[in-house]
C-alpha cells in the first residue's frame, strides 16, 4: 500500500489509525471511536488479537490460546468491564478455584474466588490474610482506577496510600508477614507474575493485585479462547462505525492511510523502524535505551486425561503454579534476571478444557504451560516443564498425546511485540513502571506531530485490560482534538 503519509491535515480521510489490534490497539480504536472519530485498525496479521489469539496448534478441533489464557484483569479493567461485549459473544467462565499451589508434601496452597475460604484453607495464615488482602478488596475500585493508569495525582489517595505502603515491598520481604510454607508459596505464585527477582521494589504490588482480582471480578476464561475477547472487541468496533484491515504490515509511515493521528500498538523498537526519521534525535535515543524484560517459553498440549495431580483439588484450579517453596521459586526467578537458565523454573500452568468443553472435539484435554527464560533464550525447555508438572502430578508424561513448543524466537515471529520473548512489553520495573517507554509526563504523546504511543509499553504495563489504549486516547482526544473530560461522550 503506497498510501502518502497526512498527519493532522484537514484532508485525511480518518481521525486517527490504530496499528497493531491488541487488547490496547482495540481499547485506544473503541475509545475514539466512542467519541465519533472516524478511526481504522491495521493489523499486519490475517486476525485481530495481538496476545489474545486462539489457534488449532496441534490438531483440528483442539483450541489453544497462544499467549494470554487466564484474564483476571480485563474483567477488573475499568474501561473494559464497561463495554457491552458480552453482546457480541464474549462469555466468560469461572473455575472453582482462581489457582492451585501444589508443594512437595503432596498438599496444595488454593486461592478461591472467596476471601474467608482462601484464609481459611491457608490455616495458621488465617487472620494474616484476611489483614492483609481485605483493605485491598474493600476498596478495589478506587484502587484499580489510580494504579491501571499513569502516574497523576491519586482521585482516591488515602486508598492508594494504604496500598502503597505495602504494594513498593519486595516480595521477599512482604512474605515474611506468612508463617506457613503454604502462605509464603502461594505470594510467590502471585508475585512471580512480574517476572522479575522477588526481590526487587514494588514485586509486592504484583502479588496483592492478584489476589484482589481473584476476590472481586475473578481468573476467569473466556469460552471458546481467548480469540473471542479479540472478536468481541473489534465486534463492537465495527458497530460503533470503525474500519478494522488485516494482512497490512506497516513498514513506514506511508503504510499508513491519511489521517490526523496515528496511536501505535507497538513497542519502541518497531517505532524507531517505522517513524525513526520524524522523532527528534534525543527522544529517539531515549527510546532505543527501553529495556526489555525476560522471555518466555511456552508448550501447549493434547493430553488423553486431565493431569493426575497429587492433591486432586488441583484439577478445580484454571490456574496451577508451579515451583515448590517461595525460596525456590525466588532462586529461580532471580536466576533468570541475570541470564541465567533455571532447571526448576517457576511454571504457570492453565487448564482451560476442565471448564469449557468446546476447546476439545473429543473426550480429551488442552493444556498450557509456559516458564520464564532469559530473553532471547533458545534453549527447549520442555523436559524441564514437563518435570516439573510431573514432580507434583506424577504419570503426567503417560497421558501426553501430543505437543507443541514455542521458544523465545517463536513468540516474536508470532507478535513482533514480543521483543526475545518478552511478552510484557518491556521490562516492568520500578523505574520503567510509569516512566515507560521515556517518561511519565504524557507518556503516550510522541514529540512528533500526530504520533502516539497505545501499547503495553506504557502504563500500567502489561495485561489483557485495555488501559495503555484508553490512556492514550484520552491524550489524542486532549492534545489533538481539544476535547476536555466535560466533553466526554463516555466517562469512567
Amino acid at each position: 500500500m503506497n498510501t502518502v503519509y497526512h498527519v493532522n491535515s484537514n484532508l485525511s480521510k480518518y481521525d486517527a489509525v490504530v496499528v497493531g489490534s491488541g487488547p490496547n490497539g482495540l481499547a485506544a480504536a473503541i475509545r475514539l471511536a466512542l467519541e465519533g472519530l472516524k478511526v481504522k485498525v491495521v493489523e499486519a496479521s490475517e486476525t485481530v488479537g495481538g496476545g489474545m489469539r486462539t489457534k488449532e496448534l496441534i490438531s483440528a478441533g483442539y483450541k489453544h490460546d497462544v499467549c494470554s489464557a487466564i484474564h483476571p484483569l480485563a474483567v477488573s479493567s475499568p474501561f473494559l468491564k464497561k463495554l457491552p461485549l458480552s453482546n457480541y459473544g464474549l462469555e466468560w467462565i469461572k473455575p472453582e478455584y482462581a489457582a492451585a499451589h501444589p508443594l512437595d508434601d503432596g498438599e496444595a496452597a488454593f486461592l478461591s474466588h472467596d476471601l474467608s475460604e482462601t484464609a481459611f484453607l491457608l490455616g495458621e495464615d488465617e487472620e494474616t490474610y484476611k489483614k492483609l488482602v481485605s483493605p485491598i478488596v474493600n476498596k478495589w475500585d478506587n484502587l484499580t482506577e489510580d494504579f491501571l493508569g499513569p502516574l497523576s495525582i491519586p482521585k482516591h489517595p488515602l486508598s492508594l496510600a494504604s496500598f502503597g505502603l505495602k504494594g513498593l515491598l519486595p516480595a521477599s520481604l512482604l512474605k515474611r508477614k506468612f508463617k506457613t510454607e503454604k502462605g509464603q508459596a502461594l505470594f510467590a505464585g502471585m508475585a512471580a507474575h512480574s517476572i522479575l527477582p522477588l526481590n526487587s521494589v514494588a514485586t509486592s504490588a504484583i502479588g496483592l493485585v492478584f489476589y484482589g482480582a481473584a476476590h472481586t471480578g475473578g481468573w476467569p476464561l473466556p469460552k471458546g479462547g481467548s480469540q473471542n475477547i479479540a472478536d468481541a472487541m473489534a465486534g463492537y468496533f465495527l458497530s460503533l462505525g470503525g474500519e478494522i484491515e488485516t494482512s497490512h504490515r506497516v513498514s513506514s509511515l506511508k503504510d499508513i492511510p491519511e489521517t490526523k493521528t496515528i496511536l501505535f500498538d507497538l513497542t519502541p523498537k518497531q517505532v524507531i523502524r517505522i517513524a525513526g526519521d520524524v522523532l527528534p534525535p534525543s527522544y529517539k535515543n531515549k527510546l532505543s535505551t527501553f529495556r526489555y524484560g525476560s522471555g518466555v517459553f511456552k508448550v501447549d498440549y493434547i493430553l488423553k486425561s486431565p493431569v493426575p495431580w497429587r492433591d486432586e483439588n488441583c484439577l478445580k484450579a484454571g490456574t496451577v503454579h508451579l515451583g515448590g517453596k517461595f525460596e525456590e521459586i525466588a532462586e529461580s526467578e532471580k536466576m533468570i534476571s541475570e541470564g541465567i537458565h533455571s532447571d526448576n523454573p517457576f511454571v504457570l500452568v492453565a487448564q482451560q478444557s476442565l471448564f469449557d468443553k468446546t476447546r476439545t472435539p473429543e473426550d480429551k484435554h488442552t493444556l498450557w504451560a509456559y516458564c520464564h527464560v532469559p530473553n532471547g533464550s533458545t534453549r527447549d525447555m520442555t523436559e524441564i516443564i514437563e518435570n516439573q508438572i510431573e514432580r507434583f502430578a506424577p504419570g503426567f508424561k503417560d497421558v501426553i498425546e501430543s505437543r507443541f513448543a514455542m521458544n523465545t524466537a517463536d513468540f516474536e515471529n508470532y507478535n513482533e511485540n514480543y521483543i526475545g520473548g518478552d511478552i510484557n512489553g518491556g521490562r516492568q520495573d520500578i523505574t520503567q513502571l510509569f516512566s515507560r517507554p521515556v517518561s511519565f509526563i504524557d507518556p503516550y504523546n510522541i514529540p512528533a506531530k500526530g504520533l502516539y504511543f497505545c501499547s503495553s509499553s506504557t502504563p500500567p504495563g502489561g495485561g489483557v485490560h485495555g488501559m495503555c489504549g484508553f490512556h492514550a486516547a484520552n491524550s489524542v482526544l486532549k492534545n489533538e482534538f481539544g476535547r476536555s473530560k466535560s466533553d466526554w461522550n463516555f466517562n469512567l
